[in-house]
């Protein structure tokens, strides 16, 4: 049985993915880690670990202790975070994948999951079904050190021999945990919004499409492609990976048909910007045919689960 550490367990894709794991490995199989106690639920949940991600001593004393194996890093400051901090973004975002790389090029530990995002395209890349391989010049830090993680990776399989397993993530949605300070944030938001306040001051113009998906398919595409034969893994930078493109009217509308007063306004910030060198819509072709990827949700059924789900958690509040 694999023993699994995941570094920044307590972020927004990193809590779902602790108790996904669990479920599926044992609890005692799989180390959550991060570099605070706050996330009080997660902490509680099962074996949890103080880790700090750009430090390698602190990340090899979690892998010795816990004779870890594999290792799903999910340490990172975001893209909006990012362009207010750079430095910090790309020494965390960098640091902590040459740390895990080089484990697993020593032999220590045998497999790596590190997330990519669309942010590796810019400006230049093609908009509409952005292909697997195409041109790469990101406008922001995060979309910088994604871009360099993906081609260390690439380097660290073919020069090592690391099997190291990646993906190109849309925006994140999800009703268990906000967000982490990213471009796609109004996403997960607005449904918020709609339950509380049944309104929403949107960051993003109305008809600003980007490629999003639901938390669970995210969640399974992870253990998918970490399940998957090592020979069927054919990319070792980042996979392109899509569910949906969605605007942010287009999710307006959706809430309506459960909640037909719902009103939403726009203000674009300097979030719109970073949204703009974005692809609208991603080919994953790729993914589909090596793997097998394939999606559950769409924008409806994902409405419907999000609605339903943060009535439930602010009804147990009041």
């Amino acid at each position: 049985m694999s023993k699994i550490l995941i570094i920044g367990a307590a972020g927004q894709i990193g809590s779902e993915l602790t108790y996904k794991l669990r479920e599926l490995h044992g609890d005692d199989n799989v180390i959550a880690s991060d570099i605070t106690y706050e996330n009080t639920a997660l902490v509680n949940s099962g074996i949890f670990e103080i880790v700090d991600a750009q430090d390698q001593a602190s990340v090899r004393i979690c892998v010795d202790k816990h004779k870890i194996d594999t290792i799903y890093l999910m340490a990172a400051m975001l893209s909006a975070t990012g362009e207010k901090y750079p430095m910090k973004a790309w020494d965390l975002n960098m640091n902590s994948l040459f740390h895990v790389l080089n484990l697993a090029k020593e032999g220590i530990i045998k497999k790596v999951f590190w997330p990519s995002s669309i942010a590796v395209f810019g400006p230049t890349t093609p908009k509409v079904d952005t292909p697997q391989h195409s041109i790469m010049e990101p406008s922001t830090v995060y979309g910088i050190t994604k871009q360099a993680g993906e081609r260390w990776c690439d380097y660290y399989h073919k020069n090592y021999g690391v099997d190291v397993r990646s993906l190109r993530f849309p925006g994140i949605i999800s009703w268990k945990t906000m967000p982490g300070g990213g471009t796609t944030d109004y996403a997960v938001e607005i449904y918020h919004q709609a339950i509380l306040d049944k309104s929403y001051e949107c960051f993003l113009k109305e008809d600003t499409e980007l490629p999003m998906m639901f938390m669970d398919d995210a969640i399974n595409a992870m253990v998918e492609l970490m399940d998957a034969a090592s020979e069927t893994v054919k990319i070792r930078s980042s996979y392109n990976l899509a569910a949906i493109s969605i605007t942010p009217k287009e999710v307006s509308e959706a809430i309506k048909k459960h909640i037909p007063d719902f009103r939403i306004s726009y203000s674009p910030d300097f979030r719109q910007k970073i949204a703009d060198t974005w692809p609208k819509s991603i080919d994953d072709s790729e993914a589909r045919t090596d793997w097998g990827w394939n999606q559950k949700f769409d924008l409806d059924k994902m409405t419907e689960e999000m609605l339903k789900n943060l009535s439930e958690k602010y009804a147990k509040v009041k």
